[in-house]
């Protein structure tokens, strides 16, 4: 892996399974504030996930598109790298957590009990950076993982639905940015056209667990919710989220704080794409500009 940006990341808080891949462990915020007895995030709210117990994860940094609203540094990709094996990434995923939490054990807001449960995680959640469908072993990964007894979270662009068809994760999250393919390229600008491949990502998630996400910005694709539904619709995901952008990391760099958009707006654009087909608001955490939705009668 390219020293420079590993350097970088590793100032960031990133944990690396060895020098020669970018796979890597880096616990959220949410992590760190649960650790300490505040409040988890809305993952914990809408399936009961224990933030504290989740390990933020990716076999690669590598992706294939540099998404206007990514927070993270297309600057610090890898340009090249040996990929790490599926089984020590399991093996090592521990260990990574516990050095990336080790200055948590000595803190006075942090009890002995919290901090044993940190360090026996349950969650493995495949979404730190990079899309994991570009590691080529990604399919026997999420099956070691599984395996092992962990839950996996598994959080795609949608781009190799080829890649994906093959994975058995406890929840697949596939991103639905746009509602047509003009601001599909313009919004995540990728290095082919995968606006077909992504829909057909989409009609997979009928038959097992699973989850679309919608991230609006404000100005540039809270459009057209009526294509929305009906790409929802025709997938039969489990669940939808809409998330509101958020203006944090090297996005800033590529859009403006007036993109993004505050819960009020995120909540009346959920419920105009609810109109249009069978989901409904399930839940909402207002404080991560999040939304909810699944298929039924009922809303909050």
């Amino acid at each position: 892996m390219h020293s420079e940006a590993c350097n970088a990341l590793r100032k960031q808080g990133y944990q690396f399974f060895n020098d020669r891949s970018s796979a890597a462990v880096k616990p959220c915020m949410w992590n760190k504030r649960a650790l300490k007895g505040g409040d988890m995030c809305y993952k914990h709210q809408f399936y009961g996930i224990d933030s504290h117990r989740c390990v933020q994860m990716t076999p690669t940094l590598r992706c294939n598109q540099r998404c206007l609203f990514c927070w993270r540094s297309f600057e610090h990709e890898p340009l090249a790298e040996e990929e790490c094996q599926p089984r020590e990434i399991v093996d090592g995923v521990r260990g990574l957590q516990k050095k990336a939490l080790s200055g948590y054990k000595v803190s006075k807001y942090v009890s002995r009990e919290r901090f044993e449960e940190a360090l026996d995680p349950r969650l493995v959640a495949i979404s730190l950076s990079g899309e994991p469908t570009c590691y080529s072993m990604l399919p026997e990964l999420v099956d070691l993982f599984n395996g092992e007894g962990y839950t996996t979270f598994l959080v795609s662009n949608g781009t190799r639905p080829r890649v994906l068809e093959k994975c058995r994760p406890f929840q697949m999250y596939v991103s639905l940015d746009a509602p047509d393919r003009e601001t599909y390229l313009r919004l995540c600008r990728p290095e082919a056209d995968y606006w077909d491949e992504i829909h057909e990502s989409l009609s997979l998630l009928g038959r097992r667990r699973s989850a679309v996400r919608i991230t609006l910005v404000q100005g540039v694709n809270d459009f057209s919710p009526q294509a929305y539904a009906a790409a929802l619709q025709d997938s039969g995901a489990t669940f939808v989220e809409v998330k509101g952008y958020m203006y944090l990391g090297y996005s800033r760099k590529r859009l403006n704080r007036d993109n993004m958009p505050d819960h009020r707006h995120v909540r009346a654009f959920a419920e105009e794409i609810a109109r249009h087909c069978d989901y409904r608001i399930r839940d909402e955490s207002p404080i991560s500009r999040v939304v909810c939705m699944e298929r039924g009668d009922f809303e909050v």
